[in-house]
């Protein structure tokens, strides 16, 4: 299964598309020039081809297991993590002072995008690095810093985040989990914990688990949660591993996909943890973790629809079958129609949530740099957009890469169906898309709707912009804004429910003109190109169902609960 990394894609976007000279040109991402961040990219992107890509299919076919208590990951894996490591990628955006880079956040997306779609299952172990170490960043004590942040930037150690129990999904604050102290700065935490993605590895010196628990004076519900640092062996007085705390891995998850990650559940017994942040401010430092995984998860689920696509390019430029009515053309399923459409949407979708997902990183960057309210606001309102479609375009891209390859995408030989099965869970985990649409409707519109309403003005602007060149084009995306403008005015006005039932349609919709502004964007840049093509392909077949999905989110909560719960089973 060969895999080749977008760099070029990468370096389009970024330099023609989404204004990364911004960026760089403030005092916190000066040094991160156009120069560096295409030599990164390619650095990155080779390691993803030669090293990464190799893996995908070792991961599928040998899964993780646990044997005598002892868990031992996919063949090849351990070198696999120790090329991550040694690069420096876990530490991209870290803090310099304890061994990072500091670089903008764009390019630790685009990295994390071009290692997803080489290798999802082992993408997701330095992932989690990445957003505990962000957490301890922001809210761990000084002495807890030095200790922990050298190592996980490293790659020495691995993070995971401990949320989920098997009586507490979705609703975290229903947990059971507790910690006592033990009277010398230390808690013993108890509880067990479901769904945790490389609980534990073979490669790593230590791991540790950031987990949720209460005090006993905690309160019911989120408001009495605490976050507490939990190492599978606890440091000694020089920072090294020293003895086994008193945690262990029960079992492993049998999961549809991602058999490469091994998905623990996680028993602690007393184990010995540090408190990260306030007592009972657990969420809002566990929020910082998370807000970092959810912009991560989208750029997985748009790395495997990359990967997705590439496979079912090839595929279809190598199988001959039928007559195909194309002159001059390969002689191969590429020729016939219906999967040139196939090809020609999953290809209008990569961009699309790809761009989206780089929009998002670089307002991170932005807040970052210059600490704007403004820039703040627009990356948290981006963040379940680029979340949500970008994981619904993996799911989406890999589904019709199995239909590319027609019966054989159906044979797990070919590797087609592999791609689904490890990428139906990013809609799932860090918060499912149902959850990132109501966040967006609920949360994210407390100001009235002002931020949706301030880039559907930018998006018209640029269609305005476009019109000597590109009336067709631009007139389509303005029209398309107007819609949306006239639905998220019928949203503010709403009451929650009607919301929430509307919530997905809503987001996806927003997605959709949002792609059809950087597919304008990209036929503005590349006049007469392959890029100004496929943009007149997204914007006249697929932007057009941003009409319908609005039409459903503005339909209110009657009709969904119109059948009783007999009826539903009747």
């Amino acid at each position: 299964m060969s895999y080749r990394a977008p760099v070029s894609e990468y370096q389009f976007l970024l330099q023609d598309i989404l204004g990364y000279q911004q960026i760089t040109a403030t005092d916190r991402f000066a040094e991160a020039d156009s120069d560096v961040a295409s030599a990164i990219l390619t650095e990155a992107g080779k390691m993803c081809d030669e090293v990464l890509g190799p893996l995908q299919r070792n991961g599928d076919l040998e899964p993780a297991r646990l044997e005598n208590g002892v868990l031992r990951t996919s063949s090849g894996f351990g070198d696999g993590y120790k090329a991550i490591a040694s690069g420096g990628w876990v530490g991209m955006s870290a803090d310099p002072e304890y061994g990072g880079m500091g670089l903008p956040m764009s390019l630790t997306t685009a990295v994390n995008e071009m290692m997803s779609g080489a290798c999802l299952s082992l993408q997701l172990a330095p992932l989690m690095s990445q957003g505990q170490i962000e957490a301890l960043e922001h809210h761990a004590s000084d002495a807890m810093k030095d200790v922990y942040l050298p190592k996980l930037i490293s790659g020495e150690w691995t993070g995971t985040m401990n949320l989920t129990e098997p009586q507490a999904g979705s609703d975290v604050g229903a947990l059971s989990s507790k910690a006592e102290p033990n009277g010398d700065g230390t808690y013993a935490v108890s509880g067990q914990k479901i769904y945790i993605s490389w609980g534990d590895n073979d490669f790593a010196e230590n791991v540790c688990h950031l987990v949720l628990a209460r005090l006993p004076d905690g309160v019911a519900g989120t408001k009495g949660i605490s976050l507490f640092l939990v190492p599978k062996y606890i440091p000694d007085e020089n920072g090294n591993p020293g003895k086994a705390n008193d945690l262990k891995v029960v079992s492993l998850e049998h999961k549809m996909g991602l058999h490469g990650s091994p998905t623990c559940v996680m028993q602690y017994d007393g184990a010995t943890g540090w408190l990260v942040g306030k007592e009972h401010g657990g969420m809002a430092a566990m929020f910082t973790m998370m807000n970092n995984a959810r912009l991560g998860v989208g750029g997985q689920g748009v790395g495997v629809a990359e990967g997705a696509y590439q496979h079912a390019l090839t595929y279809a430029l190598d199988r001959k079958q039928g007559k195909t009515p194309v002159e001059g053309g390969t002689g191969t399923i590429v020729d016939h129609a219906d999967v040139r459409r196939m090809l020609m949407e999953m290809k209008a979708d990569v961009y699309a949530s790809r761009a989206i997902m780089l929009a998002c990183a670089g307002a991170i960057d932005m807040g970052t740099a210059t600490g704007e309210a403004e820039w703040k606001t627009r990356a948290a309102f981006l963040t379940p957009i680029a979340k949500a479609f970008g994981t619904e375009t993996g799911i989406r891209v890999a589904e019709q890469g199995v239909q590319v390859h027609g019966g054989m995408g159906f044979i797990e030989e070919t590797g087609a169906a592999q791609f689904y099965r490890d990428v139906r869970v990013t809609a799932i985990y860090e918060g499912t898309n149902g959850i990132q649409a109501m966040d967006l409707v609920a949360r994210k519109m407390m100001d009235g709707g002002e931020m949706a309403h301030r880039l559907i003005d930018e998006i018209e602007e640029q269609a305005e912009r476009a019109r000597p060149t590109h009336p067709n084009m631009a007139e389509a995306v303005w029209q398309a804004c107007e819609t949306l403008r006239e639905a998220t005015e019928w949203l503010v006005e709403a009451d929650m429910q009607d919301r929430f039932a509307g919530a997905v349609p809503y987001l996806m919709a927003f997605a959709r003109v949002l792609g059809g502004h950087y597919h304008l964007a990209a036929a503005l840049a590349d006049k007469g190109g392959a890029r100004e093509k496929l943009a007149r392909f997204y914007i006249k077949r697929m932007l057009p169902q941003h009409a319908a999905y609005l039409v459903h989110a503005q339909e209110g909560a009657a009709g969904a609960f119109a059948l009783t719960a007999e009826e539903l089973a009747g």
